[in-house]
């Protein structure tokens, strides 16, 4: 199996499993966007972060290769 097969196959069953669990939940819709839209800023906040540490650490090492030349 090619990697980009088991990269699509985990997408598709991570989609199907997130509208299951939608669809059957025990609260009302309502609810559930409020649940889904504070979730996703949790997920956006955390990939900030990321790229935030991603860019510092890129930029400290650049700093060290300039200061060694």
């Amino acid at each position: 199996m090619s990697r980009v097969s088991v990269i699509f196959g985990a997408l598709a069953g991570m989609t199907a499993g997130a509208l299951f669990g939608i669809l059957f939940a025990p609260d009302k819709g309502t609810e559930t966007r409020k649940k889904i839209i504070h979730k996703g800023e949790d997920y956006v906040d955390d990939l900030k972060e990321r790229v935030n540490s991603i860019l510092n650490n890129g930029s400290k090492h650049s700093e060290k290769v300039k200061v060694s030349a």
